[in-house]
């Protein structure tokens, strides 16, 4: 045929076209669910927000102890008694289970409630001794209100205390509770990444903000290991009988706990 040139595009630059074709063809799929990950992860860091130390709400006259309960006597002689600020921003919301009840005698470091947060459980203790005068009714209807007002309308317990003086001589106020929490914001730091390098080892991404700042409630999407952990190793909440541990809905008395 007159005017027809065949070229075999195997001894020519064909090959490299096909070759571009092919990769692109494998890289656009990836790269579009790549992008939808990076855009899921980024809107949810944004909905949580980050976790530094300016963001922690700390009266300056209420007192604190090391596992992260606070405790106010009013005027009546009354004390109320609740989780923390930085202590609520490290799991998010979480449900109480297992409330005590009004007339009860507890004592300092006493099992108070457990807490759940999709299924995982922390052990809050007593940060004093006394009788149960009252347990706040409004968190068991609405616990958001714990996270959005831990220190006013998020008490847990009013207790009337024994033991006052003795009991919280050890514990943070003040300036030296703003200080005491910056540390501790610090010591979740390290707890995590150790924690993580055991339990978690391919870890939610969305654990760090870029620049390495921590995303607000960081154990929300951390294993059920990683939560016995925290509780253990970070909050020093310790059985004292070992083969105990992990029997799940057991109510669990003071001799539990060291």
């Amino acid at each position: 045929m007159d005017g027809f040139t065949y070229h075999n595009i195997f001894e020519t630059k064909g090959i490299e076209y096909l070759a571009i074709i092919a990769f692109f063809a494998i890289l656009v799929p990836f790269w579009i669910v790549l992008n939808r990950q990076v855009k899921i992860t980024k809107q949810l860091q944004k909905r949580l927000g980050t976790l530094t130390a300016s963001v922690l709400r700390i009266p300056q006259g209420i007192f604190f102890s090391r596992n992260h309960m606070w405790t106010h006597l009013d005027s009546q002689g009354i004390a109320k008694v609740g989780m923390d600020d930085l202590l609520l921003h490290l799991t998010g919301e979480v449900k109480f289970e297992r409330l005590r009840t009004s007339g009860e005698i507890v004592k300092k470091d006493e099992l108070l409630a457990v807490v759940n947060h999709k299924g995982k459980e922390l052990r809050i203790l007593s940060p004093i001794s006394g009788e149960i005068l009252s347990t706040n009714s409004v968190l068991q209807k609405n616990p958001e209100v714990l996270n959005e007002d831990p220190y006013q309308k998020g008490w847990m317990y009013k207790i009337k205390p024994t033991r006052w003086m003795a009991e919280t001589n050890s514990y943070y106020l003040a300036e030296e509770a703003s200080g005491w929490s910056v540390k501790e914001l610090e010591r979740f730091k390290d707890f995590l990444a150790n924690s993580v390098e055991r339990y978690a080892p391919h870890p939610s991404n969305v654990i760090l903000q870029d620049g390495g700042e921590l995303i607000d409630q960081p154990l929300s999407e951390l294993p059920e290991e990683v939560w016995q952990d925290f509780q253990h190793t970070y909050l020093g909440i310790k059985p004292k009988y070992p083969h105990f541990h992990g029997l799940g809905k057991e109510t669990y008395g003071p001799e539990y706990y060291q």
